[in-house]
């Protein structure tokens, strides 16, 4: 099934993010290469394609687990967790209907 996971970040987490986005892109793109993401990225903090120093307010990610718990964990494990980018995370059941 699908989850949705929707990271909240902290305040100024541009430096934070920085730090830990190798690693957190090297796990998202493991869920690609098993054909398991349909779709991730983060959430601009201002209406720009490049906030820029601005950075960003948080991140979505849409892909395939076997079941909650294990979105969950996948989601606990987040470098991005780790680094302290994230003030709080939800994970939901997501039904793709379009395209």
């Amino acid at each position: 099934m699908w989850y949705l996971i929707y990271s909240e970040d902290v305040a100024d987490s541009l430096a934070l993010r920085q730090q830990a986005r190798p690693a957190h892109l090297a796990r998202l793109q493991a869920l690609a290469d098993e054909g398991r993401l349909l779709v991730a990225g983060p959430n601009p903090a201002i209406d720009a394609e490049d906030p820029g120093a601005a950075g960003f307010s948080g991140s979505t990610v849409i892909a395939e687990f076997d079941s909650l718990a294990a979105a969950q964990a996948w989601a606990d494990a987040d470098p991005y967790v780790a680094a302290g980018v994230y003030a709080s995370v939800t994970i939901k059941p997501f039904k793709k209907v379009l395209p």
